[in-house]
């Protein structure tokens, strides 16, 4: 089927002005819905959303991949009803539980900013949850998802376990039922499912890709039994269920609450079996029923307290926290519940609530180098007396083409201190040690040009040139001739010797979370991996990232992709590099595993991006590892 065979067509002149006018109903409103379907042309589908929804004025966030649509919109109620009417002429939707709640406008706007609640954002995914933080683990099958339960069924389900219903005495099977809550900790403080006489799971994760983990320790308790399910508006249920019923015979029960907490509280206003208020990811911040009961409490005071207004967030972890409007302090740091199980301790930090904002950690001095002598440098932030070292990623770092780890670790000093709180980054000089080339200046017309003034510094190198001299000779020498771009194509010979360098540097240190390489050092970091998987079944590292890189003519390797999780950088488009072309970096990409390599191109030519969205990205990417 065609996601965009059905499109409706688009509107008139005049219907844009009834639209952006607001139509009849001038009040406010906010829209949820999701759909799992094959969508063979997603760029179609996100352009659709783009135009149609801003002809209407909505704001908030959709999300297209290739399984579906997840959407969350807000807008004046006759938008968004118009909006729901486009959408349900695509056979693509049908079925599609439109989820449509009126509401007061937005008036924090500080709330709303966070929630992307003050533009639209429409975004190609590769997923539309985000189930398994661990890259290697494999995306269950949606087919495999739990059966739907409306709200009246869930409850029926609940009242009879419970024995609260017309028949007082508890059935027989009730020990099988097990209440499952599908999300984060900091939306299960504030409302939760309560059911007398049966066992509810909470399983108190920071986010939702937590959850795998959280199922595979706990499997004898849900083995055997019959799972019910719920979350917010029913998308985390399907794809969790999916991953317990995929784990085979005992798991064969998951049932899950259509609609969500959403759908179950208008259908029993008065909360039901739910007590509290329900988590919401948009400017409400949350929204209860009839009861006047709260769960939450004051993390600092201890008091009755259920207000994410306020932002709070916790020091260690940036989840939110309920902090009271008494304790409230801006000089204050707040350490969440996970972080002190964990034994994360609080810091001598600078703590600020606004929610963009990230924490000033300090770090000790005194972290560990390599022994390998002048050939490694450490980046890390200036430290403090009796603060706890946060453990961090460490990531191996190789510079690229006539550079040193002096010299590359200044180039990054930017990207080093934006990554501070999740990743080490350690420096070390290649093998190869380069002679001073210097271009003579154009101008001079000397027999013997004068070379550059001052001290030079020894630059190296992962790949030479079969003609190339290296040694350590201290007088510089002119260039045998003038600069060539593509001069990275006949760097073939020295692999076998960087090879066995890095090898040894693991050896010694070997508590290297992942690789990062620029340029000719990103061409080596693949070419490691390869024959770290050659050799030794798969690479020796958890991740990669790869800053304009291209693929090395080095050894004779197989054609199986590299298995690592890889990230790459690189130039595209008007500001394409100069030195290593789009073509190139891309080839590179192509020589990781599907699926597991994600590329974005920027228009900053031959570096590595630290400016947003791509140090987002690459952030949003290391903390799959942390």
């Amino acid at each position: 089927m065609d996601a965009t065979a059905a499109l409706p067509p688009t509107s008139t002149q005049e219907e844009h002005k009834q639209e952006e006018g607001g139509g009849g109903d001038g009040s406010y409103g906010v829209l949820l819905y999701y759909k799992y379907a094959e969508v063979p042309d997603a760029p179609a589908l996100a352009a659709f959303y783009e135009s149609r929804c801003r002809a209407l004025a909505l704001v908030g966030r959709v999300r297209v991949g290739p399984d579906g649509v997840n959407a969350t919109l807000g807008g004046r109620m006759a938008a968004l009803e118009k909006h729901i009417e486009e959408m349900s002429s695509n056979s693509l939707f049908d079925g599609t539980d439109f989820k449509l709640a009126s509401c007061e406008d937005p008036v924090d706007k500080r709330v709303a900013r966070e929630c992307g609640f003050t533009y639209l954002s429409v975004r190609l995914v590769k997923e539309l949850v985000t189930l398994c933080s661990n890259p290697s683990l494999t995306t269950p099958d949606i087919s495999f998802a739990g059966r739907h339960l409306s709200a009246a069924e869930f409850h029926s389900v609940l009242q009879s376990v419970a024995g609260t219903g017309s028949d007082t005495e508890a059935p027989a099977g009730q020990n099988d039922v097990v209440v499952l809550d599908a999300r984060n900790l900091y939306e299960t403080r504030i409302g939760k499912f309560h059911v007398p006489n049966v066992e509810t799971l909470h399983p108190e994760i920071r986010q939702y890709s937590d959850l795998p983990l959280w199922i595979d320790e706990h499997t004898e308790r849900l083995r055997g039994k019959s799972i019910m399910m719920y979350c917010t508006g029913g998308i985390r249920c399907e794809m969790a269920s999916a991953y317990i019923r995929s784990k085979g015979e005992g798991f064969e029960n998951v049932f899950q609450l259509y609609g969500g907490i959403q759908r179950y509280l208008e259908q029993y206003p008065d909360g039901g079996y739910f007590d509290g208020k329900n988590f919401v990811f948009d400017h409400r911040i949350s929204v209860g029923s009839n009861k006047d009961n709260i769960l939450g409490t004051c993390l600092v005071c201890g008091s009755t307290y259920d207000d994410y207004s306020s932002r709070c967030r916790c020091s260690k972890c940036r989840m939110l926290v309920l902090v009271c409007f008494t304790c409230q302090d801006s000089t204050k740091e707040y350490v969440c519940e996970l972080c002190l199980k964990n034994g994360r301790q609080c810091c001598e930090i600078s703590v600020k609530q606004d929610c963009q904002a990230e924490p000033e950690l300090s770090e000790p001095s005194d972290i560990g180098k390599l022994s390998i002598s002048n050939k490694i440098s450490t980046s890390k932030a200036p430290g403090s007396n009796g603060s706890e070292q946060l453990k961090k990623l460490r990531i191996l770092c190789l510079h690229g083409f006539r550079q040193n780890s002096s010299n590359f670790k200044g180039r990054t000093s930017s990207l080093a201190k934006k990554l501070k709180h999740i990743a080490e980054l350690v420096f070390i000089d290649a093998p190869h040690e380069l002679s001073f080339v210097y271009q003579p200046h154009p101008d001079v017309c000397s027999d013997k040009p004068s070379p550059p003034s001052g001290t030079a510094k020894t630059k190296f190198a992962w790949l030479v040139s079969p003609n190339m001299s290296c040694h350590t000779m201290q007088d510089w020498k002119i260039a045998d001739a003038p600069f060539d771009p593509l001069q990275y194509q006949e760097q073939t010979d020295g692999f076998k010797q960087s090879y066995a360098y890095l090898e040894s540097i693991i050896a010694q240190d070997g508590n290297f979370d992942g690789i990062l390489g620029f340029s000719q050092g990103a061409a080596m970091a693949a070419l490691l991996c390869r024959q770290q998987q050659k050799t030794c079944g798969s690479p020796k590292f958890r991740f990669g990232i790869f800053c304009s890189g291209y693929p090395a003519s080095v050894g004779d390797f197989d054609r199986e992709p590299i298995r690592l999780p890889s990230l790459h950088f690189f130039g595209g488009g008007e500001g394409h590099d100069r030195q290593i072309a789009s073509r190139a970096s891309t080839k590179l990409a192509g020589m990781f595993e599907e699926g597991r390599c994600t590329i974005f191109e920027h228009d900053m030519g031959h570096i590595i991006p630290t400016r947003p969205p791509y140090i987002d990205r690459m952030k949003e990417f290391l903390c799959n590892f942390i």
